[in-house]
């Protein structure tokens, strides 16, 4: 459920943009009746802090889907919202995810048993281990299951669907004992459930996802999706600066991981 106060979610804001930390299940808009959405909340908290005579201005740029946690940009003015959408179209917006998984990713070549050392483990998080690894499938959309689906080249409509992904560190669940993978993924193309669907796909579905991950079988853990948008570097659409945002998975799937 979204806070009354919105303003908690906020980590920058000025006149022409505001940067959120948006919470898992939160919708980023058009939330069903009754249950607030975040741009609604911002609203109110616009409207709350200038005069209340008119509806503030806010433009959602990019969203992340209603499980998904993580950092987005609002423009808070038409000129901001055409700079950023323009960032967005060119590829300038960097968007950098952090995921688990149970799924053994195909290049981790470690045995099921072995653990690593802090040695090995810093390796792995500095990327000397384990090289970026690109999935490239085309994806479509079905409209009336809100779901998207892997298919081949030349179906109509669908559209190319780009990302890289590397293994950060393994750990241990508590709960099920089994091993799982702490992973970065760079989107390069923006496309509906683009990260959900390629890592099911590829035999890595994210922690949790049961719309994608339910039936291919590998487990999937028993709390809510595991993946978060950690990090968000763009140019302030006023200013020329390059601004950069991060924030820490709140989901009780990346415990046991070094972030």
């Amino acid at each position: 459920m979204l806070e009354a106060n919105a303003e908690k979610y906020i980590l920058f804001e000025d006149k022409d943009i505001i940067v959120c930390r948006k919470p898992a299940g939160i919708a980023v808009q058009n939330a069903r009746i009754g249950a607030m959405d975040l741009e609604s909340g911002l609203k109110n908290y616009l409207a709350s802090a200038g005069n209340g005579r008119q509806i503030p201005y806010l433009a959602v740029v990019h969203r992340l889907d209603q499980p998904v946690e993580g950092v987005l940009v609002f423009a808070r003015n038409p000129k901001a919202a055409r700079n950023l959408s323009a960032q967005i179209t060119a590829g300038k917006m960097e968007k950098i995810y952090l995921a688990v998984t149970f799924g053994r990713p195909a290049e981790y070549e470690k045995s099921e048993t072995a653990r690593s050392t802090e040695a090995d483990s810093d390796e792995i998080r500095s990327g000397k281990k384990h090289e970026p690894k690109i999935l490239e499938d085309y994806l479509k959309k079905d409209g009336k299951t809100n779901t998207s689906s892997v298919v081949s080249p030349g179906t109509p409509g669908a559209k190319k669907a780009r990302l890289s992904y590397e293994v950060l560190d393994e750990t241990q669940d508590k709960i099920s004992g089994k091993p799982k993978w702490l992973l970065r993924i760079h989107l390069d193309t923006g496309r509906h459930h683009q990260i959900r669907v390629q890592m099911a796909h590829a035999g890595m579905p994210l922690a949790g996802d049961r719309k994608y991950g339910s039936d291919i079988g590998i487990p999937i853990g028993t709390g809510g999706l595991a993946l978060c948008a950690a990090s968000l570097t763009f140019t302030h659409p006023a200013f020329g600066k390059v601004m950069k945002f991060q924030t820490t998975p709140q989901s009780p799937a990346f415990d046991g991981f070094k972030i």
